[in-house]
């Protein structure tokens, strides 16, 4: 069994031109015999972002803390703490901190892409 607190897991910025003031905890992986999936806490400065992007696999957030808005191909729509959202396959997707503090949420991936 891991047991650990967030904050003891490093921040570490991603390697994307196209992402703004974002940092991704690596929370659960492969490396602690987590065979199916990972669990990774983003933490997006206020005016920071995801990169606008797609990808082979689903994935799942929980927003955690704080408010943004979440860019779609339909366009974007307000989210809050609390909210879930499924991305499926090839989804464009970004997500933005519109709020004033910082943004925190889980997002949850699949290792067989």
């Amino acid at each position: 069994m891991k047991h650990v607190n967030y904050v003891d897991v490093p921040p570490e910025e991603p390697n994307e031109p196209s992402a703004k003031g974002m940092r991704i905890r690596w929370l659960i992986t492969q490396k602690d015999g987590a065979k199916n999936f990972a669990m990774r806490l983003f933490e997006v400065e206020p005016g920071g972002y995801t990169p606008w992007h797609q990808h082979q696999w689903e994935h799942e957030i929980f927003i955690l803390e704080g408010e943004g808005r979440a860019r779609g191909e339909k366009g974007e729509e307000p989210f809050r703490a609390g909210d879930v959202f499924f991305i499926s396959p090839m989804e464009w997707h970004q997500i933005k901190n519109t709020g004033t503090g910082l943004l925190r949420f889980l997002c949850l991936i699949p290792y067989n892409k």
